[in-house]
């Protein structure tokens, strides 16, 4: 990624981060699949993807946003931690 689209991409704000983070998620699911179905055209646009979605989420995790994976850990209720029960005692 060159550095002027970098710096086009710091002024944007969490939310547009967000959607463009999820655009290329999407369109990286579409190369793959195309790509599973036998048209291999798309591993360079593939990898330029995944590339400028790693600084999309970086700059997201710099400006203090949180991903939808820590969110929904922290959403989570911990496991309750489980009890043995008492065995029954032989005659």
């Amino acid at each position: 990624m060159k550095r002027t689209a970098k710096q086009a991409l710091e002024g944007l704000s969490v939310a547009e981060l967000e959607s463009k983070v999820r655009e290329g998620a999407e369109q990286m699911f579409r190369i793959k699949f195309q790509m599973s179905m036998g048209q291999g055209e798309g591993l360079k646009k593939y990898r330029e993807l995944r590339k400028e979605r790693a600084v999309l989420m970086t700059l997201r995790t710099q400006k203090g946003a949180t991903g939808p994976v820590v969110m929904a850990a922290a959403a989570a209720p911990a496991p309750a931690a489980k009890t043995k029960k008492p065995r029954a005692k032989k005659a």
